[in-house]
């Protein structure tokens, strides 16, 4: 049986941190999750899926934190990033690498940056 990525739309605010925790599970009754020991983890945003630039760049080693054995997957952007980004819609996918290179893109969907009224 094949794997759809899940479609989830997200909303940021602008000049403010956010971060999201996800957990993989193994089962759509969530009664297990993936062990993501041995695991990398990359994510686009940008404007529209056809732009060559983006508007972030996160991987495990920046802006992703995974959970190993726990199946936790924590997106996190800082002010700093999100105070760079114009308010307004994008897409982004979130792709998880297995330690045989196998990638399987986990969830996907569209992405508002939400205007502030404060700003830093």
């Amino acid at each position: 049986m094949g794997y759809v990525a899940r479609a989830e739309n997200i909303e940021v605010p602008c000049y403010a941190d956010w971060d999201i925790t996800l957990t993989w599970y193994t089962t759509i009754a969530e009664t297990a999750v993936v062990d993501l020991t041995n695991y990398t983890a990359r994510m686009k945003i940008r404007r529209k899926q056809s732009d060559s630039g983006h508007l972030a760049s996160l991987t495990n080693s920046s802006g992703i934190t995974l959970g190993g054995s726990a199946g936790t997957i924590v997106i996190k952007l800082t002010d700093t990033q999100t105070a760079a980004i114009t308010p307004g819609p994008a897409v982004y996918d979130l792709e998880m690498i297995d330690g045989s290179g196998y990638v399987r893109r986990l969830i996907e969907g569209s992405l508002t940056f939400i205007p502030s009224v404060t700003r830093n």
